[in-house]
């Protein structure tokens, strides 16, 4: 079986990425039956919020969950409900709380408006999960998720950098390939 690492935040809005070679009877909109379930119960998690990132890889039987969050309990519930899961059979919790800090909830907090408040960029945050993820682990930002190009890739780099108090930037954005 492959090996496919899946970000949570474009699960709603982007299909996420695949790579590997899959016959197309095992692949359904690009997942596995299994990767789209692991998928559904990591977005339905109830604290899952647009300053957390999840991402998944499986191998055969086995899920490994990574990202980061900012609630303890989100990593154990994440945990849980890929563990029911029929055909999973182990999961390693790699996923990181990230550190309580009220400079980096500041941080979050004017990221957020500052990209989802820009024009041409507030057209993510019309779904129920906005695809740009916005991670703040001791004054550094990471972008994380989907965009539809490369442009909202590099306005939204430049709305983070210009956030008081961020630093540094890092860019993961991925460009949809779809588009």
């Amino acid at each position: 079986m492959k090996n496919t690492i899946l970000t949570i935040a474009a699960a709603l809005l982007l299909t996420p990425f695949a790579h590997g070679a899959v016959s197309t009877a095992q692949k359904k909109d690009g997942l596995t039956a299994i990767e789209r379930d692991v998928r559904h119960e990591l977005v339905m998690l109830h604290w899952f919020g647009v300053f957390d990132n999840l991402e998944f890889q499986v191998n055969g039987n086995e899920v490994i969950l990574s990202g980061q969050v900012t609630r303890p309990t989100l990593k154990s519930d994440a945990g849980r409900v890929v563990s029911r899961i029929e055909g999973i059979e182990k999961v390693v919790n790699n996923i990181e709380v990230l550190p309580l800090s009220p400079n980096d909830e500041r941080i979050r907090r004017a990221a957020f408006y500052s990209i989802y408040g820009f024009g041409p960029l507030s057209r993510y945050n019309w779904g129920p999960q906005p695809p740009i993820r916005i991670i703040v682990k001791n004054g550094n930002l990471t972008l994380a998720g989907v965009v539809a190009n490369e442009a909202d890739r590099n306005m939204a780099n430049i709305r983070a950098n210009g956030v008081s108090g961020v630093f540094s930037v890092d860019n993961n954005l991925r460009v949809d390939e779809r588009s």
